[in-house]
């Protein structure tokens, strides 16, 4: 399986937070708490949809909402294919920042 890029896994660590919460609305709000990026609507469902037709997300329809004008949410559900995916996604940032030494980041003269 190829790496996930950063944006993947910051949607799929939104959609796993949200559990059955994470519809569009939902997800865009939280990856703006937990970036303070804003995303547009565009780039959220172009990447949603991505993610979708990787296979790392399950989408279903939900019912028809008055506050909604009758339209049906779509909620996300990650795959085990994405978990295991943001997994791994995970245990490689993991390994790349505990080889990281502690002086690092102290500016060294040149």
């Amino acid at each position: 399986m190829k790496d996930l890029t950063l944006y993947e896994s910051i949607f799929l660590v939104a959609i796993l937070r949200l559990g059955k919460k994470a519809y569009g609305i939902n997800i865009r709000r939280e990856i703006r708490n937990q970036t303070k990026k804003t995303l547009s609507y565009g780039t959220l469902y172009s990447y949603l949809d991505q993610l979708f037709r990787k296979g790392l997300v399950e989408r279903s329809v939900g019912e028809p909402t008055k506050e909604r004008g009758g339209r049906r949410k779509v909620y996300y559900r990650m795959t085990p294919r994405g978990k295991e995916a943001l997994k791994a996604a995970h245990e490689l940032h993991k390994s790349i920042w505990e080889a990281l030494p502690e002086h690092a980041w102290e500016e060294t003269s040149a």
